[in-house]
């Protein structure tokens, strides 16, 4: 355990009513909340940009996103965000084309007529696959499903030959060894979605910004900034403060944050670590409370971004169902936006999620990239090394909680046994998946939560080694 924290022992910032830990979407949307009913907030962030998983990064004078991002017509919070943020003229729809890599050859599944000429499978077996997003919709509520497993589920919907073909490999690709332990409603909320988003003739239109995400992030930082949220970035917060069962504030960088309320915004299990220590008077944190945050497993992801000067291919989304290709996801961004943007070149992000000591996870840059070349080549016969003008490698450790039946016993709330102390993340965003717009959600109701918890206190002045509450 770590050696417990005085004032005296470190320097000490202008207490607040607020600190929230990460400004990725969920705490740049507490953030939002909070200024917006009065309450001071600093929003303590360890990369020296602002985004969490949606940042960006400037490559040949455009800005990218460093992960992938699209939306959809149903994300309503994402949309209203946009409109608030007054760049909603930014938003263009987009009907995209995607597709499956099988068998060492590549399907369109964009429409009806794609799925009926699926020919890895039976005429019998293309139409059940192509209902079952129509007999998910008649899934009212996810809790008729939360004690199944997606397997059961899925086999049940489709049959065993639609779900080996189709389902298993994504499964595996995507949880790898967790596959058969994936929870039924996490495959619900993806056929619900999917199936929003489709036009009357059963094409999908997908939303994306001009700017990218990088413009979507200047405008909510600048917003914030005339709310008064203050922002430390490229500062590690290296603990959580209490003292007499309540939170005090946070350690950054060797600096005292005071606070009445802090907000953590990143995974449970590291939320345990910055918790992980005795409090001001040497008393243990609460044992069954880091249980429960250590309790929620998560795999992260390697995502290898190319900047080719010629196309792969005209999908935007190409799903892999071939366990001998590293990665679950070939999408070919500028298949959605324009290569334009990007000085003419056409961008790739080829993802995997894996556990952070995998062989591909751990390898350096440039043996990603060379590992990856000739499965690329397997997969786009005319490819050639010459198309990549640059390359790029981003890692994240805890990009996808596993969602298990009957998750909501092991969902940390967002309201912790600590006083004053809050946990929002993508691993509460059940039933639905991760993504912006469940984080701008998720975020706002964080906000609102603490703003009401803070009335409730007693009002009192905030000094430095003072009693907060």
């Amino acid at each position: 355990m770590n050696t417990p924290l005085s004032n005296e022992a470190v320097n000490a910032e202008t207490p607040v009513d607020v600190v929230i830990v990460g400004a990725g979407f969920t705490g740049l949307s507490a953030a939002l909340e909070l200024a917006g009913q009065g309450l001071s907030c600093r929003i303590i962030e360890a990369e020296p940009e602002i985004g969490g998983l949606a940042g960006t990064f400037e490559a040949g004078g455009h800005q990218l996103d460093r992960f992938y991002h699209h939306w959809f017509s149903s994300d309503h919070e994402m949309l209203e965000l946009c409109s608030r943020l007054g760049i909603s003229r930014l938003l263009e729809a987009h009907e995209t084309r995607t597709g499956v890599y099988y068998a060492n050859s590549v399907y369109r599944l964009s429409s009806p007529l794609d799925v009926l000429r699926f020919a890895p499978l039976a005429m019998s077996d293309r139409i059940r696959l192509g209902l079952m997003a129509l007999r998910a919709q008649r899934v009212k509520h996810w809790r008729q499903l939360e004690s199944r497993t997606a397997e059961d589920w899925l086999v049940a919907l489709g049959g065993r030959r639609v779900y080996e073909v189709v389902w298993r490999p994504l499964l595996e690709g995507k949880f790898g060894k967790y596959a058969d332990q994936v929870g039924a409603t996490w495959m619900w909320t993806k056929l619900h979605l999917r199936g929003g988003s489709r036009t009357k003739a059963g094409k999908e239109t997908l939303y994306y910004l001009k700017g990218g995400c990088a413009a979507l992030l200047d405008a909510y930082r600048s917003h914030l900034e005339a709310l008064g949220v203050e922002f430390r970035t490229g500062q590690t917060v290296e603990a959580v403060r209490l003292e007499d069962g309540r939170v005090r504030g946070v350690t950054a960088g060797g600096t005292f944050h005071p606070a009445r309320q802090v907000l953590l915004t990143c995974a449970p299990q590291a939320a345990a670590e910055l918790l992980d220590q005795p409090d001001a008077h040497g008393h243990p944190a609460l044992p069954e409370l880091l249980r429960r945050w250590r309790g929620v497993d998560y795999l992260g992801n390697v995502c290898l971004v190319l900047e080719n000067h010629r196309r792969l291919s005209d999908t935007y989304w190409l799903n892999v169902n071939d366990p001998t290709f590293p990665y679950v996801g070939v999408i070919e961004h500028t298949n959605l936006d324009q290569p334009q943007r990007y000085g003419g070149r056409h961008i790739v992000y080829l993802s995997k999620y894996l556990p952070t000591d995998a062989a591909l996870y751990t390898m350096t840059d440039d043996e990603v990239f060379e590992y990856s070349l000739p499965h690329i080549q397997r997969m786009f016969p005319r490819f050639d090394r010459s198309w990549v003008e640059r390359y790029h490698v981003w890692r994240a450790e805890y990009a996808q909680p596993v969602i298990t039946p009957d998750y909501t016993r092991a969902m940390p709330a967002v309201e912790s046994a600590v006083g004053g102390l809050y946990l929002a993340g993508m691993a509460q965003v059940f039933p639905e998946d991760r993504g912006i717009n469940y984080a701008v959600r998720d975020g706002r109701r964080a906000g609102r939560l603490i703003a009401d918890r803070r009335r409730a206190l007693t009002q009192q002045p905030l000094a430095t080694g003072s009693s907060l509450d």
